[in-house]
């Protein structure tokens, strides 16, 4: 059976992909912050037609060298961004890996409430020691622990999504109730590092839980909704992408990671790379396909891999640059060939991605059965 359509995200963290993207940004450093950039940011995606941006994030500084830094924190650029949008999904990168699994399921699930279901969640990993010592932890050492400190904090996190049922809030002016407490169900979870008791403080998200996205392997397939895939060519992608999806429980979407620099008026992709690698490399990563090139050459991949992959999710060389030539010639195109779909307005993003709304995990059959009849 044929996939559907891809569904388009991208990355707008920063000034775009390469280290030294700010060199080519259409504005001056001290606008990279400004409320003005990132509403301007997220309006062209949204117009363009993607279904999601992500923002990346870290307790520490993006890059290193003598350049110029700076970020502002993910969820928080979320929401500014949910209140400047109305049909983009906005999915922060967020890391348990030190930070506490009941704050991050808080901020997530108060960013599906702003966004009015809008909200996704790039599961992310700490893995610079500096990382500890800004946090004030001690180091989480090797890739084992750091996917069990992943893997702990996800189950923790849809947990407390999960600990208030969709019908807990009752509030009813004629009884002065506020919630149905034998709706809200205490977490008990004990792991290897820490343990969570308690139900949360945030009200149920409108999804039920925000859309989960992490790279393929990092935790289990079937606690996340999108599984980002990559490989050094469209095969290796796509074999990536089936093994991902190929679990006999409910598999993951799965979305490609390509970086791309792309002819522009200012220059082809080959000039603007050298003009870049003059102050720092822009180094290939084995988990990631590259395209350099025309934009014709980019739908053509992407037509390609909608036979393999659920989406992708394009990392821009420089934001302001290439995300132009993405709204202008690339996605347009898509969509008159339907490689690509456009998100409806009024929808949720996991209804943008096709994915059902869950039930909370401890909803009884009787309550499941009553929500299924008021829904019909």
């Amino acid at each position: 059976m044929p996939r559907p359509a891809l569904r388009l995200a991208v990355e707008i963290d920063g000034d775009g992909a390469h280290p030294a993207a700010w060199r080519r940004a259409a504005h001056s450093p001290g606008e990279l912050l400004t409320p003005r950039r990132q509403a301007r940011v997220a309006a062209v995606a949204e117009n363009a037609g993607f279904t999601l941006v992500t923002l990346d994030d870290s307790i520490l500084p993006p890059g290193s060298g003598a350049d110029p830094v700076g970020r502002i924190g993910a969820v928080e650029r979320a929401a500014f961004v949910a209140a400047s949008t109305s049909v983009l999904g906005v999915t922060p990168v967020l890391a348990t890996t030190y930070a506490e699994p009941f704050h991050v399921s808080s901020q997530l699930a108060s960013l599906d409430h702003v966004s009015a279901g809008r909200a996704g969640w790039v599961v992310g990993v700490e893995d610079d020691p500096a990382a500890a010592r800004a946090w004030g932890r001690p180091p989480v050492e090797g890739s084992a622990a750091r996917a069990r400190e992943a893997r702990d904090g996800l189950r923790v996190v849809r947990d407390l999504w999960d600990s208030w049922e969709d019908d807990a809030v009752i509030r009813s002016v004629a009884t002065s109730r506020y919630l149905d407490r034998s709706r809200l169900h205490t977490v008990d979870f004990t792991g290897e590092t820490y343990s969570v008791r308690g139900p949360s403080i945030v009200p149920r998200p409108p999804q039920g839980r925000p859309v989960v996205l992490a790279p393929a392997g990092l935790v289990p397939a079937e606690q996340v909704d999108v599984a980002l895939v990559g490989g050094s060519t469209p095969a290796e992608t796509g074999e990536a992408a089936a093994a991902a999806t190929s679990g006999e429980r409910a598999s993951p979407l799965a979305f490609a990671e390509i970086e791309v620099a792309l002819d522009t008026p200012n220059g082809t992709a080959r000039e603007r790379i050298a003009d870049l690698e003059r102050y720092a490399p822009w180094t290939a990563r084995p988990d990631r396909l590259r395209y350099t090139g025309p934009a014709a050459g980019l739908v053509s991949l992407l037509t390609e891999l909608n036979g393999r992959v659920d989406g992708v999710r394009l990392r821009p060389l420089v934001l302001d640059e290439d995300l132009a030539v993405l709204s202008r010639l690339v996605l347009p195109e898509l969509f008159v060939r339907r490689i690509a779909a456009r998100p409806l307005p009024g929808t949720t993003l996991r209804t943008a991605l096709g994915l059902a709304r869950p039930l909370s995990r401890f909803t009884t059959e009787g309550t499941a059965a009553l929500v299924r009849e008021e829904t019909r």
